[in-house]
Parts: C-alpha cells; sequence; structure tokens
C-alpha cells in the first residue's frame, strides 16, 4: 500500500511524521514531493533516469533564499555548520538533502549520492515508476520496510498525488484555519510566499522565475530581505490557507471512499493514543510486537498557546472572514 499524510502548511502534519516514525518498520519521509519543481513533479511524460537525478539535484528556491539570510525553519535539520557536511547556508541544497535525508540520516550527504546513483541508473518510464522503485530503494536502504510521505502544503497538490498513485491512501490532517495562519506567518518561508503571492503578485508555483529574477540582483536580494522582515496583513495568510484547503477538496471527487480520512490537529494533541489507533487502522500499520503508539504519544507537548486571541477585534474579523471557506468546508464554521 502507498500512503501519504496531507495537509496545509502548519497544520500539525511534522508532528505526526515524527509520531509515524516511532512505527519500527515505518519510514517516515518528509516533504520529498515538495521540494521537487512544481511543474515537472507530476509530468505524465516518461524520462530516463538522468532526467530524475537532475530533478532530485535542484534546490527548493524559497528554501535558499530563507537559509542564505540567516533564518531557522524548524523543519530544516540539514547541518550547514558542520565541518563534515558538503553546503552551507548560502548554497542552492538539493531539496532532497535538506528537506528528507537529513530527518533520516545524520549523513545525508553520502545518502544523496546513493540516491543519485540509483536513480541515474534507472530506465526511460513514467514518474510514478520512478517514484515508487526510488523510495522503495530508500526504504530497504534505511532498514525499513513500508514508507509513507507527508509534506507541507501537500493538499495543494492532493490532485497529482493521486494520478500519480491513484491507488493510495491518503490522510488528511487539519487544524483551526485561524492558528495556522497565524503560525505561518511566524514561518519565514510561508511569510515570502505569502508576501510575494498577496503583495506583489507572483504565485508560489513560479518559485524559480521568482528567484532568478529577484536574488540575482542587489536590488532584488534586497526586496526579498525585506519582504522576509515585513508583516503581511493576517487576512492575507487566511485567504492562503483557505485556497489550500479549496484546492485540497477539489482533488476528493476523484478519490474513493475508503482512499480518504481526516483527522484534527486538535485531537491528535488532546487524545494522541486514541487518534493514532485510528491512523493505524486506516492505514493499515503493523503494531504486533511494537507499541509505537506508546512511543509516539510522548512526543506531545499539549496544543500550542493561541495565536488568534492576542490580535485586535478587527484583525480577528479580517482572519475570520479569510478563512471561513476552507473553515466551513472542514466543518468547523458556520
Amino acid at each position: 500500500m502507498v500512503r501519504f499524510v496531507v495537509g496545509t502548511g502548519r497544520c500539525g502534519s511534522t508532528l505526526l511524521s515524527k509520531m509515524l516514525a516511532e512505527c519500527k518498520p515505518l519510514l517516515s519521509i518528509f516533504e520529498f514531493f515538495n521540494g521537487l519543481d512544481a511543474t515537472q513533479r507530476f509530468a505524465p511524460e516518461p524520462c530516463d533516469g538522468r532526467a530524475l537525478a537532475a530533478m532530485l539535484s535542484k534546490d527548493e528556491p524559497f528554501v535558499t533564499m530563507v537559509i542564505a539570510r540567516g533564518y531557522t525553519v524548524e523543519e530544516i535539520v540539514y547541518p550547514y555548520d558542520s565541518p563534515r557536511s558538503r553546503y552551507r547556508r548560502h548554497d542552492p541544497v538539493p531539496s532532497v538533502v535538506t528537506m528528507t535525508l537529513s530527518h533520516m540520516t545524520d549523513d545525508p550527504d553520502t545518502i544523496f549520492d546513493e540516491v543519485i546513483a540509483f536513480a541515474s541508473s534507472l530506465p526511460r518510464q513514467t514518474l510514478s515508476q520512478h517514484y515508487r522503485q526510488l523510495l522503495d530503494w530508500l526504504t530497504q536502504r534505511m532498514g525499513k520496510q513500508l514508507w509513507i510521505e507527508r509534506a507541507g502544503s501537500s493538499v495543494i497538490y492532493l490532485e497529482g498525488l493521486h494520478a500519480c498513485f491513484p491507488e493510495a491512501r491518503f490522510l488528511h490532517i487539519h487544524r483551526d484555519g485561524r492558528e495556522a495562519a497565524l503560525s505561518m506567518r511566524e514561518h519565514a518561508i510561508y511569510r515570502l510566499a505569502v508576501a510575494l503571492q498577496y503583495g506583489c503578485g507572483e504565485r508560489m508555483d513560479q518559485a524559480t522565475e521568482v528567484r532568478a529574477t529577484l536574488d540575482q540582483t542587489e536590488a532584488g536580494r534586497q526586496r526579498i530581505t525585506e519582504l522576509l522582515e515585513s508583516r503581511p496583513p493576517v487576512e492575507y495568510f487566511g485567504r492562503y490557507w483557505a485556497e489550500q484547503v479549496i484546492h485540497g477538496y477539489r482533488a476528493l471527487r476523484k478519490l474513493n471512499a475508503a482512499q480518504y480520512e481526516e483527522i484534527r490537529f486538535e485531537d491528535l494533541t488532546a487524545k494522541p493514543a486514541e487518534t493514532l489507533r485510528f491512523v493505524s487502522k486506516f492505514l493499515e500499520l503493523p503494531t504486533e510486537g511494537d507499541d509505537w503508539i506508546a512511543r509516539a504519544v510522548q512526543l506531545v507537548r499539549g496544543l500550542p498557546p493561541t495565536r488568534f486571541d492576542k490580535f485586535s477585534l478587527e484583525e480577528q474579523e479580517q482572519l475570520d472572514e479569510a478563512c471561513r471557506p476552507g473553515m466551513q468546508l472542514l466543518g468547523r464554521g458556520s
């Protein structure tokens, strides 16, 4: 079975990934598809292994722009400052290194070389076939038996994932849209993406073009720095969150009922054992001889402090209005 966790940005999926990683036979894969070029990652045309390797060798432009400016991002755990590391903060690091392999091993550079060697050896075939073989190989390489992939904002490309893996099961984790939006406002990558999309008229899927036009000139680099230091209006983040939910729900018409389930982040933190048992049953995860749920529960630190009530009534109303379409789809608002 192929398994995915999908959600918006800052929905609690990172915690869920870490909890699932406590299941010993399972390889919990962080941010694999999110780091691939959005214009190519689900292309239907066959390609050879060298083309796959070239795609895997690219950086994610928003990550590069943010990390190079000294910002820390909790999901990025690559050891830039280690003398053993191949890359430094100003380098365009392949996304599979920063966003995926660094969560699996303390030597992501070496494993990356193996990934590229294996990918390059694959024959001409569809990307679906490439991904299955690559992720199965990586699972075996890491000493695991099965894999699940999770990425922030992946609900945006749920339709693409389903087209590539039509038999997969998809677990959607969601959170109160207002709190997710305000958490994105404190997250450097999302802050830059939202500022560009709503303040400057760009789109997040234009990341490569944005970097080419902005990050290659002094004026452009200064503009990026200014946007990262800014605090766009709260309703921008509410709109961004709601549009992700809407986009994901449009894809549901192509899934059958047995392929899709939802959980709430609030339930994951309030009743983690019960929620994980539900997740385990839906995803058909092995449980015999491994009390992984008991270990996973220990990772919960409770529901994060709310941000919404710290804003003015006017800003609360603006954020409420922006989030309403997504909240209604999720059954979270009237």
